[in-house]
């Protein structure tokens, strides 16, 4: 077997494990569900996401160790994970193929010529390991230009949700998640790209691979040109890292596609163990563009942190477990694990209105799906690759056994909008809020007022349940809901009855006892609504978000969750 064909069967497979991986992502007990599945292996075997985790929180997260599998085996062979791994690259090797299959060996030749803006992804890598960790002001970035969290984001909340809607095999439910016109955007820049120049992407901007390719300096194996060379460059023609084996070769831009070694028709290319002065180990980076890359990262955080004050002061509501805001910051790399998972579809990317560093981080929008958070779903806590959201017992959510002298896990607190509230704005009877609290005893309460909305009325005659009206008259049937009660004064005794049905002359009460021994004739009469005005009970709230999801208005509704009492911050 050919060595391209070893290593386009790799890169196959692994896309598609890549791919199940991501679709197994439901909760549920069939094959195609999660049910053991290791679903966050490739971002443990990611040695970016691993090292910007250190360099941020000064721990690392058991899992995570993986990635020193990765690391050792590009230290033994080079980068192998760019060539033969990364699901991302496949996907941009293949586009690439299919933009340049026609073109002729000239036009190759051309295109696959080393550029010194690819020392670019370099100088991203260094800006992002520094806002990890400026001290006070980390913040975990990688996630937004790290191969392996940016195509689990996309894969997790644009392509699958797209394919799935059609046919719900996935989620009985059609899915949505905010901002996926920005992910669809990026993802599509970075795809086409490769139209222009093939792997773009891997080229230019990859983070993870500029530190393999400051890691592969030290390959013990690597590509090599022996005395055989007739200097013809057909191995310069499919080369995937522009690395120019066919002069000074660039051994950090090297991506071991291998393509050189089966291209070369004189036995001239070797991998081995030799060192040759035709290869050049380090990064082609300049002091001044290091330095710069430097400067911008120090100053990044400070410029976000003005920028994210008035999200910051305002506060987040994360998911259940969510460590508190300071420490999840330095861990979460915007995979989007937890939202594909949400069995509700409320956990959602966040927008830039979240503040630049928290855009795609998880935030809870109750508004989407299918309902708040379930009382008894912990799924979130243990799908998350980093812990940025720690795993939680069902029992420690709920504040149950050994927990109970804490109390419930508190996402956030509700509260209404009265100006939008259907019985405090627009005297409309609701109480769906207080329905649907899933806590006990409940954490929304409501009071009873009654509020005329008919006056003016006479009574002309009153016959046992039923009371004759003169004068102005109603609309018919109005009144039948249940929710609406007449009052009126007869002999100095102010009477209150629901009513149960009327026409445009004559009302009909619930009473037992006949009204015809009352003297009413003539006296004024008018209609109340009943209404039951929410009321939230702080200390029992727990922040689930099902009132705010079940909210009968459109739009915001009513019910706001907001980051006040949260347990994460205590």
């Amino acid at each position: 077997m050919r060595i391209t064909t070893a290593r386009k069967i790799s890169q196959v497979f692994f896309f598609t494990l890549f791919i199940w991986l991501c679709i197994v992502m439901t909760v549920g007990n069939d094959i195609w569900q999660l049910r053991g599945w290791p679903v966050n292996i490739f971002l443990h075997l990611d040695p970016l996401a691993a090292l910007a985790t250190v360099i941020s929180t000064h721990k690392l997260y058991a899992p995570l160790l993986w990635a020193g599998v990765t690391i050792v085996l590009t230290i033994i062979i080079g980068r192998f994970f760019c060539g033969w791994v990364c699901p991302f690259g496949a996907l941009h090797q293949f586009v690439s193929f299919l933009s340049f299959r026609h073109k002729k060996t000239a036009d190759l030749l051309s295109v696959r010529k080393y550029r010194k803006a690819q020392n670019i992804k370099y100088y991203i890598l260094v800006v992002f390991l520094l806002m990890a960790a400026l001290p006070g002001m980390q913040n975990l970035q990688i996630g937004l230009l790290d191969p392996i969290p940016l195509f689990t984001r996309t894969v997790n909340l644009l392509l699958l949700p797209i394919a799935d809607n059609a046919v719900n095999v996935l989620s009985a439910t059609d899915r949505f998640y905010r901002t996926s016109i920005p992910i669809l955007a990026v993802f599509l820049i970075f795809v086409l790209l490769n139209f222009y120049i093939p792997r773009f992407f891997c080229l230019f901007v990859c983070p993870l691979g500029a530190m393999f390719g400051i890691l592969n300096r030290f390959a013990i194996w690597r590509i090599n040109r022996n005395s055989k060379c007739t200097d013809c460059k057909m191995c310069n023609k499919n080369c995937q890292g522009n690395c120019q084996p066919s002069e000074t070769l660039k051994q950090s831009e090297c991506l071991m596609c291998v393509n050189c070694l089966d291209d070369c028709k004189f036995d001239a290319i070797d991998f081995n163990t030799a060192t040759n002065k035709n290869v050049q180990v380090e990064p082609d980076m300049s002091r001044r563009g290091v330095l710069a890359a430097a400067f911008a990262g120090l100053m990044a955080m400070p410029a976000f942190r003005l920028m994210n004050a008035r999200a910051d002061s305002q506060g987040l509501v994360r998911p259940p477990g969510a460590l508190a805001e300071e420490e999840f910051v330095k861990r979460c790399i915007k995979c989007g694990q937890c939202m594909r998972l949400c069995p509700t579809n409320v956990i959602q990317p966040a927008g830039i209105e979240a503040g630049l560093t928290n855009v795609w981080t998880p935030t809870m929008n109750n508004r989407i799906g299918t309902s708040g958070c379930q009382y008894d779903c912990v799924a979130c806590g243990y799908i998350c690759p980093t812990a940025a959201i720690r795993p939680l017992t069902l029992a420690e959510k709920l504040g149950k056994g050994k927990f109970s002298g804490n109390g419930p896990m508190k996402i956030g607190t509700a509260v209404f909008d009265r100006t939008k509230c259907l019985p405090w704005a627009f005297n409309t009877p609701c109480i769906v809020c207080q329905e649907n609290c899933p806590v006990s005893p409940k954490a929304i309460y409501t009071r009873e007022i009654f509020t005329p909305v008919a006056e003016n009325l006479k009574i002309k005659n009153v016959k046992e349940n039923e009371i004759l009206l003169g004068g102005h008259s109603i609309q018919a049937d109005r009144f039948a809901t249940g929710d609406y009660y007449c009052q009126f004064n007869a002999g100095g005794k102010d009477i209150r009855e629901k009513i149960i049905s009327n026409t445009r002359d004559m009302i009909k009460i619930a009473t037992e006892n006949s009204l015809s021994a009352i003297s009413a004739e003539n006296a004024d009469i008018k209609i109340l609504i009943r209404l039951q005005q929410p009321y939230v009970r702080p200390g029992l709230c727990i922040g689930c978000g099902i009132c705010q999801h079940e909210c009968p208005l459109e739009g915001e509704g009513a019910v706001i969750i907001n980051s006040s009492g949260q347990s994460r911050e205590k």
